[in-house]
């Protein structure tokens, strides 16, 4: 087994589409409308569903926002250089929520973002990373 994808409800396709292609640097690898549910699903992700796992935006139409409730925690993303990856995140217009530190109680270097939904979105710094995230 392994893990195929997440999903997210979104309020607008098209924004979370370019905040995650444009500012966290994903491929948009498929997307589909479906008139008889009237919704649209799209697949996002940084290889091939076939040996990579994808971030599946899913877009009720005429729905415009979400409560995203307090049961969700993060989409956790491992990065070389977490100062620079902010600084290119800050630069393509993303919000740093949490900057770069060790985490709480920890020395894995951490920082969160969020999404244009309000999603978090946690990057690692992988040559810290001891198996655990905050």
């Amino acid at each position: 087994m392994r893990i195929l994808h997440t999903m997210l409800r979104v309020g607008d396709l098209e924004r979370s589409i370019r905040f995650y292609t444009e500012v966290l640097g994903m491929t948009l690898l498929r997307r589909k409308d479906y008139p008889g549910g009237e919704f649209t699903l799209a697949f996002l992700g940084y290889g091939p569903e076939a040996t990579h796992p994808a971030l599946e935006l899913t877009w009720n139409w005429g729905t415009t926002s979400y409560e995203v409730g307090t049961g969700y925690g993060h989409i956790a993303l491992g990065v070389e250089d977490i100062h620079a990856t902010c600084d290119a995140i800050r630069a393509a217009g993303g919000v740093i929520t949490r900057e770069p530190g060790p985490m709480k109680h920890g020395t894995t270097v951490i920082a969160f973002i969020e999404d244009p939904d309000g999603y978090k979105v946690e990057l690692i710094e992988e040559r810290t990373r001891g198996g655990a995230s905050a």
